[in-house]
């Protein structure tokens, strides 16, 4: 039996996908990742099958700066529906409990919106991915069980009301990373005291970057060969725009290789530095108390 899988390949760079409804994270991940036939790819921060819009995802050495990305800002357009709660704070639980959302004013849920702008205290849902004893809460939310979470810190920087129709509230997110919407929904629910839950959700901007490529538009490029699909790809140092920049000499780079620290004039005095040789992206470096240049995260490529 002969195997037509064609050999996985080293591409390094950042696809931005328009995630679309109905397919989880990791199914878009592997779609992404045998159209590119890529040898090493993940994604920076799951979205539910409900919901669609940007999911970068890092292939080859770009993985290596994908904590970049699950840390940065998060921006969202979320459709509240009021006056129902539901099993998973969204539209695919089962209804819990309904209540009138009669008299409610736009002017009165503008107020609310304030109370949940700045940082707040979250308590994350049992339907997310976080571990509990080494065991996600969800696969114990699947079996009935629900455990006790501690509040988290989230910051929202930005929630503004865009719509306000029927029982629907469209709003505008922009929060910090970890911030769950449905749970902020349920908590705008509870505090106009009729509940609700997230009936959609499109996440449309993660840190600077707000376009995205549709899984339809990749498919129909890949026939066109790996070069034209490489055409879409973001370079590596895309992620670390508006970093301080230092450019490595071919001595300091041999050291800095080594994992030795090296003394560099007119350096930052402090943070993470981007590390660039030959006008390409060496890696990330750190700045220490003695002023000197470690490395902290290091790319290495074939073509070196």
């Amino acid at each position: 039996m002969t195997n037509n899988k064609p050999p996985a390949r080293n591409v390094h760079g950042i696809f931005l996908l328009n995630k679309p409804l109905g397919l989880s994270s990791n199914g878009a991940l592997q779609r992404v990742k045998r159209l590119f036939q890529a040898r090493k790819a993940g994604h920076t921060g799951s979205l539910d099958k409900l919901a669609c819009g940007l999911l970068p995802i890092c292939l080859g050495e770009a993985t290596k700066l994908s904590g970049f990305l699950l840390d940065a800002d998060k921006h969202y357009h979320a459709v509240c529906t009021l006056g129902i709660t539901t099993t998973t704070g969204d539209a695919e639980g089962e209804i819990l409990e309904t209540h009138s959302f009669d008299g409610i004013q736009r002017s009165q849920i503008e107020q609310v919106l304030t109370q949940f702008t700045g940082e707040i205290q979250q308590i994350p849902p049992m339907h997310s991915a976080l571990k509990y004893h080494g065991q996600a809460l969800y696969k114990l939310a699947r079996q009935g069980k629900v455990v006790e979470r501690q509040p988290r810190p989230v910051t929202i920087y930005s929630l503004k009301l865009q719509n306000f129709s029927d029982n629907l509230l469209s709003l505008a997110v922009h929060c910090s990373k970890g911030t769950y919407i449905r749970t902020l929904a349920e908590d705008i629910g509870q505090a106009l005291g009729c509940g609700a839950h997230i009936s959609a959700l499109q996440r449309v901007g993660v840190g600077h970057y707000s376009d995205m490529i549709d899984l339809a538009t990749l498919e129909l490029t890949a026939p066109q060969g790996l070069a034209a699909l490489d055409k879409l790809l973001l370079p590596l140092e895309d992620v670390l725009v508006g970093w301080p920049i230092i450019t490595l000499s071919k001595e300091t780079v041999y050291y800095i290789r080594q994992g030795q620290p090296v003394q560099i004039p007119h350096a930052p005095t402090e943070g993470l530095v981007k590390l660039m040789f030959n006008h390409h992206l060496l890696g990330i470096g750190e700045i220490l108390e003695d002023g000197r240049l470690a490395p902290k995260r290091l790319l290495l490529r074939e073509t070196e």
